[in-house]
């Protein structure tokens, strides 16, 4: 007979939470990315816009490509506060998630302590019952 079992291999408890944490930073990853390439599309819709304004009328082109530059630099804060937003809620959301699992241990390990103390303690009494049979036992053969 195999001592090898057929049931699927679990997931720890930590190797959950690693994969959480994982998930979390690659969807931060990739929402920043999604900001950094809608940012760059305006930038670029907006320097073409310049362009236009820029062959119609050079005096409204200076105004317009000072305009654009703060729309563009403005656009550009929005999307790195954005990013460095969801950044801070991942990393909030991991601490959360870390701590939560050290308090799970820590209980844990508490409830491991105190279990192996009961079984300690029961088995010392049951050796001092099962010492005094044998003990009272001999006695009563020695006696005979």
């Amino acid at each position: 007979m195999s001592d090898n079992s057929t049931k699927p291999e679990e997931k720890g408890f930590f190797e959950k939470v690693k994969e959480t944490i994982e998930s979390l930073w690659d969807d931060t990853k990739d929402n920043a990315e999604e900001l950094k390439d809608k940012a760059g599309d305006t930038i670029d819709h907006l320097k073409d816009k310049v362009t236009a304004k820029k062959a119609t009328a050079t005096h409204k082109a200076t105004i317009a490509k000072a305009s654009v530059v703060h729309k563009a630099s403005a656009t550009a804060t929005k999307a790195k506060s954005a990013a460095s937003d969801v950044k801070a809620k991942a990393d909030t959301k991991a601490k959360e998630v870390t701590a939560k699992a050290k308090t799970e241990t820590a209980a844990a390990k508490k409830s491991a302590t105190d279990a192996k103390k009961k079984v300690a303690a029961k088995a010392t009494s049951a050796k001092k019952v099962v010492t005094a049979k044998a003990t009272a036992a001999k006695k009563a053969v020695v006696a005979k």
